[in-house]
């Protein structure tokens, strides 16, 4: 007896010493396989990640950064040239272009997220109430979505900004307000999906509110999928301010931001002669607007099931 005990005492230890191997091995595939994991593996992601970190701490310690008062008009230095004390020169009125370019990105950042945030918000109460509740208010909200979305988006959004005043405000509040017509119809459709999960089907038989069914079972599946379409429709909101305040419409003067940045630099003189003045603001609305894609792209590889694999 004892002698089958000792023999079974090295083939356990075995066993143990073989299944932490395993669960050792198996660790970093399963740590892989998680929605961050995959998404670190996306490179252009992580930089994109990194760039918009970058944008952000720079817009948040804008007063600390800035080597000037972006609206001190200085007539004596007006279009001068770069130089060591102003690293990329000054404007039309003599203000410094550097501290004018972090403060705008202030303006810009925050008009594409709070932007976003109100569009995310109108499309996911649509969304999830259509896609749950079905039937008739399915088909009514839907057409009212479809004729949201007939509307050429920019022209919509420049008539309103005409209406109501051109400020920053107003461009967060008319963006948003125009902007959240593909959220609605993505969360409708995983709505559709997901009200018919047995886990769903499980809490309605139970008896819990419909209310606590959205929030607790819903929302948390299609949550992922918002957060890809909310990054994507982060680009195309800064986009839009730039083009609102190149045209007037958005951010005034004095106020900084890349947009009226670039509508300050729009004489043939300045093109050919101040390459200062809109090169810079150009360049950070580019490098943001593809930093936001390469983050959205990154997020709709990792969210989504198929990437599971392997």
């Amino acid at each position: 007896m004892s002698e089958q005990s000792s023999a079974a005492a090295p083939a356990a230890g075995g066993a143990t010493l073989a299944t932490s191997i395993a669960a050792r091995e198996h660790a970093p595939r399963k740590s892989r396989n998680t929605v961050w994991g995959r998404f670190r593996r996306h490179k252009l992601a992580m930089v994109g990640l990194i760039t918009l970190l970058i944008f952000c701490i720079t817009a948040a310690l804008a007063p600390w950064l800035a080597p000037h008062d972006p609206n001190f008009v200085d007539i004596r230095n007006i279009k001068q040239a770069p130089t060591s004390d102003h690293w990329l020169g000054t404007d039309s009125a003599g203000r410094d272009v550097l501290s004018r370019l972090i403060y705008g990105a202030r303006i810009s950042m925050s008009v594409g997220v709070v932007a976003v945030s109100i569009a995310a918000c109108i499309g996911i109460l649509i969304g999830l109430v259509s896609g749950y509740a079905g039937g008739r208010l399915d088909s009514l909200l839907m057409r009212f979505t479809e004729l949201v979305m007939t509307f050429p988006t920019f022209f919509a959004v420049v008539i309103m900004v005409a209406l109501v005043g051109p400020n920053v405000f107003n461009v967060m509040f008319v963006i948003g307000i125009f902007g959240w017509t593909g959220i609605a119809r993505l969360v409708r459709g995983q709505a559709l999906s997901l009200r018919e999960m047995d886990y769903v089907l499980a809490a309605h038989a139970l008896g819990a509110p419909d209310r606590r069914i959205l929030l607790a079972h819903v929302l948390p599946g299609v949550a992922p999928h918002v957060m890809v379409a909310a990054t994507l429709g982060l680009a195309s909101a800064i986009l839009t301010e730039a083009a609102l305040s190149f045209l007037g419409l958005g951010v005034q003067i004095p106020t900084a931001s890349w947009g009226n940045m670039l509508f300050a630099a729009q004489s043939l003189d300045v093109l050919e002669h101040q390459w200062w003045l809109w090169i810079p603001p150009g360049l950070a609305i580019s490098i943001a607007v593809l930093a936001a894609n390469f983050v959205g792209d990154g997020l709709r590889d990792a969210v989504d099931p198929r990437m599971q694999v392997g």
